[in-house]
């Protein structure tokens, strides 16, 4: 049950594509999520019947990608955890145990932050970005494989847009969230889907 997702974006790793013009993205560029096309999500194995999964609904962040340098890019997401999950329909006893001091005790710790502290990618196309993850006033490093789908404009609106998959997986306990662990698994995957748009200045 965890979040990195943090990132989230995660994402600059592909940074080291090719630039769409040889003049265009000389600098970082500003990015923002489409959130209508975004999922994070963590899952996990309960009891050893089934897999279940969150899915993180609000975030925000700073993405700046440079596609021609990633050591450039930054990439900055904070999570609001206050209202920030959804885990279905008619689940409130649910949300309730996930928000309470047995997890991510949300009454002290409403946010979570996935900071990039580094890219690596050899095609462009697909590579890691590490980054630290704080969650429950804990701060460990994160690596994700994230993976570059789609790079060019959107058909529909001709905004430059870039669509990454990002996947990990992390101890829930080394940030304190061991609760009910290792009958719940410890291990959580973080899946990450998204497309992002340059921001334009009105």
């Amino acid at each position: 049950m965890m979040k990195t997702a943090y990132a989230a974006a995660s994402l600059a790793a592909f940074l080291g594509a090719a630039a769409l013009t040889p003049t265009a993205f000389a600098d970082p560029v500003e990015y923002e999520f489409d959130k209508t096309h975004t999922a994070i999500r963590a899952t996990w194995t309960h009891l050893g019947f089934s897999h279940q999964a969150i899915q993180f609904t609000d975030f925000d962040g700073v993405l700046m990608l440079d596609f021609e340098e990633p050591a450039n890019s930054t990439v900055d997401v904070t999570f609001n955890l206050s209202d920030g999950f959804w885990v279905g329909a008619d689940q409130d006893r649910f949300v309730s145990h996930l928000s309470s001091p047995d997890l991510f005790n949300i009454a002290e710790h409403p946010t979570a932050r996935f900071v990039a502290t580094g890219f690596e990618t050899e095609d462009g196309e697909t590579g890691q970005m590490m980054g630290d993850l704080t969650l429950l006033g804990q701060t460990h490093p994160v690596t994700l494989d994230v993976t570059l789908n789609q790079r060019g404009p959107n058909p529909f609106s001709q905004t430059p847009t870039a669509g990454f998959t990002a996947t990990g997986e992390i101890l829930r306990s080394q940030w304190g969230l061991g609760y009910a662990a290792p009958a719940v698994s410890d291990e959580v995957r973080i899946e990450i889907n998204t497309e992002l748009t340059v921001v334009t200045e009105e």
